[in-house]
């Protein structure tokens, strides 16, 4: 009994100080962000998850970086800076999007946007002129960016949480996973049922690991 309770002390130790060292190295919470939607792919597809960082964290300076600049940084799949952003539109659902470039109060940005990606002039864009300064952005798999089809007016600096850094494929199922038992069960109870699992999970490991190098003894010995 005394063992299992150590084993199970352990284990939240270990997750506890696993999230204390994410947090402290990325400066921006969550630092793993789950794709939720296809708006990024190829470069990044539902599952996937997404690893980020505090916009004045290393490796970046302050500000963003948009695709239209002149040798602008690669990520995920793209050129430009991915950010995760809360716009008004939609405030209790983080967007994870590429920005193309920043715009200055009052300006007509569509005279310097893709025309591919923004059809109407920029008296028929509720976000045109542009009302504050801020970012355009879009997601790589839309047709339009986000200011032209209504996701969100034109970013404001203060509204980008952080930077992508880069992605891991299909790991993202996981922590989607723990937003729906935390949404279904409450933190507690969800922090308390996933410890659990982690804990006897690394119990079974321990027991195959321990097996297999008994069983190695065994043929040496022998």
């Amino acid at each position: 009994m005394n063992g299992s309770r150590s084993g199970y002390v352990g284990s939240l130790l270990a997750v506890l100080l696993l999230v204390a060292f994410a947090i402290g190295t990325a400066g921006a919470w969550p630092p793993l962000v789950a794709v939720e939607s296809d708006s990024m792919a190829p470069g990044v597809e539902r599952g996937d998850l997404v690893v980020v960082t505090a916009t004045d964290r290393s490796p970046w300076g302050e500000g963003v970086v948009g695709s239209d600049e002149d040798e602008p940084p690669e990520r995920l799949g793209g050129s430009g800076d991915v950010v995760v952003f809360t716009s008004p539109n939609v405030p209790d659902r983080p967007i994870l999007h590429r920005a193309a470039f920043a715009v200055t109060a009052g300006e007509d940005w569509t005279e310097r946007a893709d025309p591919d990606r923004v059809d109407d002039d920029c008296v028929e864009l509720r976000s045109c002129p542009a009302p504050h300064d801020g970012y355009v952005t879009y997601g790589d798999a839309n047709d339009g960016y986000d200011q032209s089809t209504g996701i969100s007016p034109v970013v404001r600096e203060e509204w980008v949480h952080a930077k992508a850094l880069g992605s891991i494929p299909t790991l993202g199922y996981v922590r989607l996973g723990i937003d729906a038992a935390i949404a279904r069960f409450g933190l507690v109870p969800a922090t308390v049922g996933i410890v659990t699992i982690v804990a006897g999970a690394s119990g079974v490991v321990s027991v195959i690991l321990g097996r297999v190098r008994d069983g190695r003894r065994i043929d040496r010995n022998g």
